[in-house]
């Protein structure tokens, strides 16, 4: 499969219904595309907004009949945080000639401990939850496990927000468009779970993005696409300090695409929260067990670096929108191998790598495309 056309709102608080996000996104992946909507053949839609963002709607996928003036079939496939990534797993399986993954998230338009809540729905509740287990404190926890075993530092995480919030200047459609933020802001943000700060915690926003896949050949293939889940209780998996999922999805995308993690040369990683991004440079092959500081610390993952991650900024200061994350990461990366990211483009790229995670590792899909 090919990708025909993407589309993606900017990522900000605007006050729209999650529908108006998804219609946005997907006008603009049909003119990219040069397709009617008449074209399409199936949807494949992500969201999870709608009833807990009190507009009260759970049949999502007649509403998008209705939206679209179309009669084909629209599967909804709810992932949380992953289900972009997992709406276009599905999408580039179906086999139907043309199909339009879509998400469009009104995520924050609530007071902060109502969306929270609703968030915290992607978690295990009884166990975990009671004991404060809110994913700031899960990934506090598992990030201390981490220094302690590996000896990395709340530095490497100030300059994983560092960087992503550099790119995030340089991208119209991130939260933090010409917003610069200094590494002395990050480092001197509020703590909000020991040792995490502020600036360590992705940035929750309201958006869309959407991708129409195509058996017709254009400038972008779809080479690898991987999907894997794990536990929902994150201390019963084999492995705290790691994502077995993410590994598992990225072995078959890799093997799918008769690549190596050195032959991918830009990626948006799922960066929920700074340490996210640093230990899944491991666990996407990026760096051996333990040395995925020495990739930040390097320079290496930075633009004009070895292996640019995250040019969008990526969801800590591109912004967050949930579901729509993982299709806006097949945005950048699309753009990327094309050529079209201005002052954020990667030079000469020809495989990217898109990685989306659900919850605290518990869904995960990696994604690898190549320049045709």
């Amino acid at each position: 499969m090919f990708i025909k056309g993407v589309g993606m709102t900017k990522f900000d608080y605007s006050q729209k219904p999650w529908w108006a996000f998804a219609y946005e996104a997907t006008m603009e992946a049909l003119e990219d595309a040069k397709m009617k909507i008449s074209e399409i053949e199936a949807i494949v839609f992500t969201g999870m907004s709608s009833a807990a963002g009190g507009e009260h709607q759970t049949h999502k996928i007649s509403l998008l009949s209705d939206l679209f003036k179309i009669n084909c079939p629209i599967v909804e496939t709810p992932s949380v945080c992953a289900g972009g990534g997992v709406a276009f797993w599905v999408a580039n399986r179906l086999g139907f000639r043309n199909v339009l993954a879509v998400s469009g998230e009104k995520l924050v338009d609530n007071l902060s401990e109502v969306t929270t809540d609703w968030i915290l729905s992607a978690a295990e509740r009884v166990i975990e939850q009671t004991e404060g287990m809110l994913f700031p404190v899960q990934n506090a926890l598992v990030w201390q496990q981490y220094m302690t075993k590996y000896k990395a530092t709340m530095d490497d995480l100030s300059l994983v927000a560092f960087k992503n919030h550099q790119n995030a200047a340089l991208n119209p459609k991130a939260y933090y468009y010409k917003r610069p933020v200094s590494l002395e802001d990050i480092k001197n943000s509020p703590i909000i779970a020991s040792p995490f700060r502020l600036m360590d915690c992705s940035l929750s926003v309201n958006g869309g993005a959407a991708v129409i896949l195509s058996k017709e050949k254009s400038d972008v293939e779809i080479i690898g696409s991987g999907f894997a889940t794990d536990y929902l209780l994150t201390f019963g998996r084999e492995s705290i300090t790691h994502f077995k999922a993410t590994r598992l999805a990225a072995e078959e995308a890799y093997s799918q695409a008769k690549i190596r993690p050195e032959d991918v040369e830009v990626a948006e990683v799922h960066d929920a929260f700074t340490s996210v991004e640093l230990f899944s440079y491991e666990d996407l092959g990026f760096a051996p067990i333990g040395k995925g500081a020495e990739l930040i610390r390097e320079g290496k993952v930075n633009l004009g670096g070895e292996l640019p991650i995250n040019p969008s900024g990526g969801l800590k200061a591109k912004g967050h929108p949930i579901s729509a994350t993982g299709l806006a990461q097949i945005y950048e990366i699309t753009n990327q191998l094309r050529g079209k990211c201005g002052e954020r483009q990667v030079k000469n790229a020809e495989i990217g790598l898109c990685h989306n995670i659900g919850g605290t590792g518990g869904s995960v899909t990696v994604h690898i495309l190549k320049k045709r």
